[in-house]
């Protein structure tokens, strides 16, 4: 008999099916790069609101850097799945790293400590301010001389 896949699929033969529903292929992990890191930027007049879709990710596998005027996010991921038989033998591993990255420049007058960053629920949200803060120059201050 010839098995056509409208046959597979009538007489049990899915095999193929089965192996690639399997919940590993359908992870975070096998997401492709266009579902990763959209990111909307919105300006509420002195401040740019950043929220990036990190989905799968843990707020410990991301890393924000400001170095030189660009806002850099990195995300990694590991996952080991891991399967043994009563026996207590290894019938299945699959390994799975990957990372994503984005750049973003803001200025080279920004620094850390003017952006505000939170992670939950797979949005990363980035507050930091449209000009950065002008320095305050200290004005002199004089002792005053009694006499």
């Amino acid at each position: 008999m010839l098995f056509t896949p409208s046959t597979r699929k009538n007489y049990g033969y899915d095999l193929f099916d089965d192996f690639f529903n399997d919940s590993f292929f359908t992870a975070p992990a096998a997401r492709t790069t266009s579902d990763l890191m959209r990111t909307d930027v919105k300006d509420d007049g002195t401040n740019y609101l950043m929220e990036m879709e990190l989905p799968g990710f843990k707020k410990e596998e991301i890393q924000a850097e400001l170095k030189d005027g660009y806002l850099t996010i990195c995300a990694t991921h590991n996952d080991n799945k891991e399967q043994k038989d009563a026996n207590g033998k290894l019938i299945r591993q699959e390994r799975y790293t990957g990372s994503c990255k984005r750049s973003f420049y803001v200025g080279e007058d920004l620094k850390h400590e003017d952006i505000k960053a939170s992670f939950e629920n797979g949005i990363l949200k980035l507050q930091f301010p449209k000009e950065a803060p002008k320095p305050v120059e200290e004005v002199p201050k004089y002792i005053q001389i009694d006499g």
